[in-house]
């Protein structure tokens, strides 16, 4: 499936049906297809829910939202997105495989075979090929996670959204599942749009950074991640990764005037 860049305009979210406070204000943002694009920001400032909107899961109070040429709700009634969630919510009873099948299986996306093909393959390009008849007890918390990414990408979506998917994640799991994602990417190139409030995950994995404020929530910088790819953590020690650690925290933590 070719990759899809998405545009939104205007988009605004208040709670209740569109009667109560505002979540998200009067957002434009434009997303090159087959980049890796971050929304970048502190609790509560409506990433999750900005991610849903230019996915096309939630529908906004006021703007729009196009996925290539498409209507982002018909984008997702063509299985063009795929969502990976925080935990990986796998069934326990299920095998790696059958895991990774499911959602092609709910959603029609071809007979038996193709579907175990699309889910081995899906296995096999996050590396988990050895493990695809072990069930979730026997997975660690990485494993579990990247069977969460394979169930995602067996759907062949142009668009993976991405919400904080390693947060639960120890520090050095973390860091091997950064790498991991940035090689998924290099080698299918779907665009990305990926939720986090860690710095350093968003310049790693980036090639723009949304930096969003709160009350409400809004895009407050965009930021262009100049670093050459492809990248491993010995980018973490390079000067110009240090300049943009620093100024996305000081666009997180503005300064308070005396």
């Amino acid at each position: 499936m070719v990759s899809s860049g998405i545009s939104a305009h205007g988009v605004e979210m208040r709670y209740g049906r569109g009667a109560g406070p505002l979540i998200l204000e009067n957002l434009d943002i434009e997303i090159a297809a087959g980049s890796f694009v971050t929304l970048l920001g502190p609790s509560g400032c409506g990433k999750s829910t900005l991610l849903k909107i230019l996915g096309g899961i939630l529908e906004p109070t006021a703007g729009s939202v196009q996925i290539g040429d498409t209507e982002a709700g018909a984008a997702v009634k063509n299985r063009q997105i795929g969502l990976v969630p925080q935990r990986p919510a796998l069934l326990p009873w299920k095998t790696a495989l059958q895991n990774a099948a499911m959602l092609r299986e709910i959603a029609g996306g071809g007979r038996g075979r193709q579907v175990q093909v699309a889910a081995e393959d899906a296995l096999r390009l996050v590396g988990l090929d050895h493990a695809k008849g072990k069930l979730p007890h026997e997975l660690s918390g990485g494993m579990a996670q990247r069977v969460s990414i394979a169930r995602a990408l067996a759907m062949d979506p142009a668009i993976l959204l991405m919400d904080e998917p390693f947060g639960a994640l120890d520090a050095i799991t973390r860091d091997e599942m950064n790498e991991k994602l940035a090689e998924i990417w290099a080698s299918t190139r779907k665009t990305v749009v990926f939720v986090t409030h860690s710095i350093s995950e968003a310049i790693f994995l980036s090639d723009v950074v949304h930096v969003m404020g709160v009350n409400p929530g809004r895009v407050v910088e965009t930021v262009e991640i100049e670093l050459s790819r492809p990248r491993t953590r010995d980018v973490f020690d390079a000067p110009l990764f240090a300049e943009y650690s620093s100024h996305l925290r000081d666009r997180l933590e503005p300064r308070v005037a005396a």
